[in-house]
């Protein structure tokens, strides 16, 4: 398994579970940046992610370790841990180790989907994950959607694929026509860099006989670094989409993708109906097929980009290379 040309421990947002995956009292065991972790989530239902690893002896605390209130307490010992990491009692002495304290990550809950922020510097987040529904500005709510977990959401893991190669997907407008069966290649209408969140839209339709000329639908995406995506389509089946990978080491990756599907007028079941899932299906099924493309693709520096292809490739290349920390290689 070879590794990557590219980093695999970039700065940024990266989703990790699905918010229902962990309930109350939950200890759900992880791997990712080539850590072991715990997501656990207290009495309260603030969620907490760990390092795996007691500070103690270094038992795993996923393994038998459970939720008392607000602490995790290892299996081992009954050595106390708050969401900080921070030891809070040790049950025969009187006093906790207040030198010791664990890994934590800063967490955030968005989107129905559980995200961490990971830098191996230890900065402190200075972008955030975008709402699906505030960030486009249109008026929608979570509301006006079918409840996507879990029947509308797709994991694959542990593929030999890098987060950017979904990004630059993005920009890539002629494999549309030829991997999606676009009726004609896109239009691009924005491709805006400016900062650690980007925005790039484009007009697409997947309607036989449609032509760039007459077309009147569309997909606009934000993308928050290089593991959060967001998107929202127009003119078309009223959907909207977040594609997530995030490295479990240094030549995998998990991949999750989630659907919104619009909700039909007068709809207001508690779950996704028939229509819903056909639709989401749909979506998936696109998104499957650029899977399986990324997993066994190698990562072309230079590539052999077309005149049309040169300036889409190159800004979000460029804008890309602000999350990898520097001296920080493949091969570090």
């Amino acid at each position: 398994m070879a590794k990557p040309p590219l980093s695999m421990r970039p700065t940024g947002w990266f989703q990790v579970a699905w918010c229902a995956e962990i309930g109350v009292g939950a200890v759900h065991r992880m791997k990712y940046f080539g850590r072991e972790m715990v997501a656990w989530r207290a009495a309260s239902g603030r969620l907490s992610v760990f390092d795996a690893y007691c500070e103690h002896l270094g038992a795993h605390l996923g393994y038998g370790g459970h939720v008392e209130g607000e602490n995790l307490v290892c299996p081992f010992h009954g050595w106390e841990w708050n969401r900080e990491g921070r030891n809070v009692c040790i049950p025969y002495e009187s006093h906790p180790n207040r030198g010791r304290r664990i890994r934590s990550y800063p967490v955030v809950e968005r989107n129905e989907a559980v995200w961490i922020w990971h830098d191996i510097d230890g900065r402190t987040p200075y972008f955030e994950v975008p709402d699906l529904f505030e960030a486009f500005g249109d008026g929608k709510t979570a509301a006006d959607y079918y409840p996507p977990v879990p029947a509308a959401t797709l994991l694959r893991e542990r593929l030999e694929l890098h987060p950017q190669y979904i990004m630059e997907n993005g920009v890539d407008f002629a494999h549309f026509k030829y991997v999606h069966k676009t009726p004609f290649i896109p239009e691009f209408t924005r491709h805006d860099f400016a900062g650690p969140v980007s925005h790039v839209d484009f007009t697409i339709a997947f309607d036989e006989g449609v032509t760039a000329d007459d077309v009147h639908s569309g997909v606009e995406s934000i993308n928050a670094g290089l593991g959060c995506s967001i998107t929202k389509s127009w003119g078309m089946v009223d959907n909207r989409t977040m594609p997530a990978v995030t490295p479990v080491d240094e030549c995998t990756s998990d991949v999750r993708f989630t659907v919104w599907i619009g909700r039909k007028p007068g709809d207001d079941s508690p779950e996704i109906t028939d229509y819903g899932r056909t639709m989401a299906e749909f979506v998936i099924e696109q998104f499957e097929a650029d899977i399986n493309i990324w997993a066994h693709q190698r990562y072309s520096d230079p590539p052999a980009l077309s005149r049309k292809e040169f300036e889409g490739f190159r800004a979000l290349r460029e804008w890309a290379v602000q999350f990898y920390p520097e001296g920080v290689s493949a091969d570090s």
